[in-house]
């Protein structure tokens, strides 16, 4: 990891990361303890690395970047994230907002709450995602 990449990501997680990956970890947990929440389960752990240390890498389509259309980036997977986003999606977004809007008031939190909007837009539809390194 670069040393910017190193120094924006200590910097974030003290100005809101933290929390907003132990959101995403607890919506893991409670979606792994329900059973039927098993098929989010996963992608919400990796939602919740990646707001742990986001600087450096990128969300992007899997269909996109393997080049193949797969079970959650097809019909199912546009019903997977409905119903993610019904249940789960909306408040982890609200939250990703709610520090975006906090940091957006200072120049130097700038980074940080384009960091959390483009967290809230994948909170909203991560089904069909996947975490890779930035280029």
């Amino acid at each position: 990891m670069p040393e910017v990449s190193l120094l924006l990501n200590l910097l974030w997680i003290v100005f809101g990361g933290l929390w907003m990956a132990i959101a995403w970890f607890i919506a893991a947990v409670i979606m792994a303890v329900t059973i039927i929440g098993l098929p989010w389960t996963r992608a919400a752990f990796n939602i919740a690395l990646y707001t742990l240390l986001p600087f450096g890498k990128a969300a992007v389509s899997r269909a996109a970047y393997t080049g193949h259309e797969d079970i959650g980036t097809g019909p199912l997977g546009t019903i997977g994230n409905i119903i993610w986003f019904i249940f789960a999606g909306w408040w982890l977004a609200l939250g990703h907002v709610i520090f975006a809007v906090g940091l957006a008031i200072t120049i130097i939190g700038l980074p940080f709450a384009w960091a959390h909007l483009k967290l809230a837009g994948l909170a909203l539809w991560p089904i069909g995602k996947m975490i890779v390194p930035a280029e």
